[in-house]
């Protein structure tokens, strides 16, 4: 039988710092387009049952009340990183009208700092309200959360081992520089890319647009959107109409059909 599509909402589309960045007087960072207003990058995969973030930043409790989710069933994480993992204790929220834990499914390093991060979740000892977290453990096999279905795909972010995830026929791969071919075979075949793209300027552990451009056409994916992106990048306005066919600088409140 073949599954519904799956509803992706952009959470989040800028860098670590955000766009705008704190005390910067760019005209990106000035501008009044809502298109260059950028939280930190994070998606929203939902089905007709299930719901599931990639990551939780620090802009997590914004995005949550901005996008009105009244219900996460998991959490999914990239890499360990503080724009991707600052926001897990708003979680809490969840545990009390869900009135059960919150499922993080995460690799062995994303783990470690969880715990080193939110030790507080994991003591002994209790202290009321904080958040009720239930790891599980994720490597590269593909897993299942509720009725959707999830490809892990390992990316290189400079030395780091990244999870970018395939659902279905989408394919989103943030904080990457460099993809290995067995793991390209995973992309391909997929409708939709997303792939980080910080901007022109060569970058030790991001793509470049250039870089990314080039990717997509390796990859012969048919369509792609462009996230994690910082204000050197450019206004939303200038770069959007000069990418090639069928690739787009994404934004935060874009949603999709997957």
């Amino acid at each position: 039988m073949t599954k519904p599509p799956l509803k992706i909402t952009f959470l989040g589309t800028g860098t670590s710092t955000g766009v705008p960045m704190i005390a910067c007087p760019c005209d990106v960072c000035a501008s009044t387009d809502t298109h260059d207003k950028r939280l930190r990058s994070s998606i929203l995969v939902e089905s007709p049952t299930t719901t599931v973030v990639v990551d939780t930043t620090p802009d997590f409790r914004y995005q949550m009340l901005r996008a009105q989710v009244r219900k996460l069933d998991a959490v999914i994480f990239t890499h360990p990183h503080k724009d991707h993992l600052a926001g897990l204790d708003d979680v809490r929220a969840y545990n009390f009208f869900q009135r059960r834990p919150m499922d993080l499914y995460a690799n062995e390093m994303t783990q470690e700092a969880i715990v080193r991060e939110f030790p507080y979740a994991f003591a002994d000892t209790r202290y009321p309200g904080i958040p009720e977290l239930r790891l599980n453990r994720i490597h590269e096999e593909p897993f299942t959360i509720g009725d959707i279905d999830i490809t892990p795909i390992q990316v290189w972010h400079m030395k780091m081992p990244v999870l970018g995830f395939r659902f279905g026929d989408f394919t989103y791969i943030t904080d990457a520089n460099r993809i290995e071919d067995h793991q390209r075979e995973k992309i391909r075949g997929s409708r939709q890319i997303v792939l980080n793209a910080l901007r022109h300027e060569k970058h030790l552990s991001h793509f470049s647009l250039n870089e990314a451009i080039d990717e997509v056409r390796y990859l012969g994916v048919p369509q792609a959107w462009f996230t994690h992106i910082s204000h050197q990048l450019g206004k939303y306005a200038d770069i959007n109409p000069s990418l090639p066919p069928g690739m787009q600088l994404a934004y935060d409140g874009l949603m999709l059909e997957a």
